[in-house]
């Protein structure tokens, strides 16, 4: 216990705040539990100490008390009943999907009920004419892209894990694919959305799928990138591409990390119609050529890919590769076959894993920042500095081709004086991200580790109007409570 308020104090927690928010004052009564099985059915509600551990934490180094109970609703309707009978009662609610957030967005900070929405993984309506497919919560996007596979359409936000879909709509995720498709605030068109006191709204209108409007208030982005803070997502309406014609991919290596986000920027200018964009440093490299079984220069490197007709690509590709070539690529190897590009895009998604594998035993977090594509050179070639400074093992990744990247970074918990210089370097890199008039998250998201910094952002008028939002929405502070705000 003194060790966990140790690492509270260094992160600038109350010992009650983040890691164990509250003392706890008992169980949620047997008269509760009986009413959660009586909507969802026995075998969907479980108070047993592992199932709630589970539920406690995401893929984050944010760890606080689990919730109290977790249930799986099957649909919509037992939902509402949920969240109506939690919020007459006073019991904080926690929307659950895969997990695999990465800033504590699923702690129960004030205990609770976890509602894990997995179970209700239903392909409600495809219409391919209008490019668009309605999904439940618990469809992931390789499940979608699976079943999609046969139209000739496909949804190309990649944020690398598997995530449900409107897990990705709650976090306003992205990815690889950003760059030319957007995130997944761009392709979501209307979303059911569960209330705090059980009504059941639809963001857009009761089965619209229209790609524009101009009628009121744009509230399915309201909900998009809310994390949980407002309503359980319980279906999304998402925006569908057709599958390119044809796909080459490719990596290059360069002499410095100025000279490969210069090219970033260079392509960028030459309105080369790239799909993904990544960089990866040499430390990432290294890692990614250990876990993979890769060979790769350890140096700088882009991962690039170009989606469209066969004529189309041979220019692009053309294009792209005397750019980087200005630059002093070296090492510059296409990938055309699905096998070649499988096996290079599996090594970037696998960079978690691969970082923590530079440190056996220790924990992993991620931070992310994104700024204006014009200011990316001068931030990445200050955070490579600062992470030298710092003394820290970690590693930079990125979408570079929107100005995002990520700082993967291995710890020791219990090592506090590593835990202070990790926070103080997260903190200094949200800091430069904002005096570069960028943001402190591209797509990780607020939850409970960038309250301070999105305060710095928004500043106190943008902070006052979110705060009365919340309070429209959710009066009993009860969704998801202790994120964002």
């Amino acid at each position: 216990m003194a060790r966990l308020l140790r690492a509270a104090a260094t992160w600038g927690l109350s010992p009650w705040r983040g890691y164990c928010s509250r003392v706890r004052q008992g169980e949620l009564s047997e008269d509760f539990v009986e009413a959660l099985k009586a909507i969802v059915g026995s075998p969907h509600v479980s108070t047993a100490a592992a199932v709630r551990e589970h539920h406690g934490h995401d893929e984050s180094m944010h760890r606080c008390q689990p919730p109290d109970a977790v249930v799986w609703p099957q649909n919509v309707e037992q939902v509402s009943r949920l969240a109506a009978l939690c919020y007459r009662q006073g019991v904080p609610i926690i929307p659950y999907g895969t997990g695999t957030g990465l800033e504590g967005g699923v702690c129960a900070v004030q205990g609770g009920v976890c509602v894990n929405l997995t179970h209700m993984d239903r392909i409600l309506a495809l219409n391919p004419e209008d490019f668009s497919v309605v999904v439940e919560p618990g469809v992931t996007r390789k499940a979608l892209n699976t079943h999609l596979r046969d139209c000739g359409l496909w949804f190309p936000v990649d944020p690398g894990a598997d995530a449900s879909l409107c897990g990705m709509a709650a976090t306003a995720a992205s990815g690889t694919n950003a760059v030319r498709y957007g995130t997944t605030r761009e392709n979501v068109l209307n979303l059911e959305v569960v209330l705090p006191g059980g009504q059941v709204l639809h963001t857009a209108g009761q089965g619209r799928r229209f790609r524009k409007s101009a009628a009121g208030y744009n509230l399915t982005g309201l909900f998009v990138g809310s994390e949980g803070t407002l309503g359980l997502i319980t279906a999304a309406t998402l925006r569908l591409h057709p599958v390119p014609e044809a796909t080459v991919a490719a990596t290059c290596a360069f002499p410095s990390v100025q000279a490969a986000v210069d090219s970033t920027v260079n392509i960028l200018h030459a309105a080369v119609p790239v799909a993904r964009i990544e960089f990866l440093d040499e430390v990432m490299i290294d890692a990614c050529n250990r876990y993979s079984k890769l060979n790769y220069p350890v140096a700088p490197t882009l991962f690039l890919e170009f989606h469209g007709s066969e004529q189309a690509l041979a220019e692009q590709v053309q294009q792209a590769e005397k750019i980087t070539q200005d630059n002093g690529a070296s090492h510059f190897s296409w990938a055309k076959e699905a096998e070649e590009r499988s096996q290079l895009w599996a090594a970037r998604h696998n960079a978690w894993y691969a970082s923590l594998a530079l440190r056996p035993g220790s924990k992993g977090y991620a931070t992310d920042v994104c700024v204006p594509i014009s200011r990316l050179p001068e931030i990445l070639v200050q955070t490579k500095e600062d992470l030298k400074a710092s003394g820290l093992t970690g590693c930079i990744v990125g979408h570079v081709g929107d100005g995002n990247f990520h700082c993967i970074l291995m710890v020791d918990p219990e090592d506090a004086e590593e835990l202070r210089r990790l926070k103080a370097f997260a903190q200094q890199l949200g800091r430069r991200a904002l005096a570069l008039h960028g943001t402190c998250t591209g797509e990780h998201g607020i939850g409970l580790g960038k309250r301070q910094l999105l305060q710095d952002e928004v500043g106190a008028v943008g902070m006052e109007t979110m705060r009365q939002l919340k309070a429209t929405l959710d009066p009993r502070g009860l969704m998801n409570p202790g994120k964002v705000l």
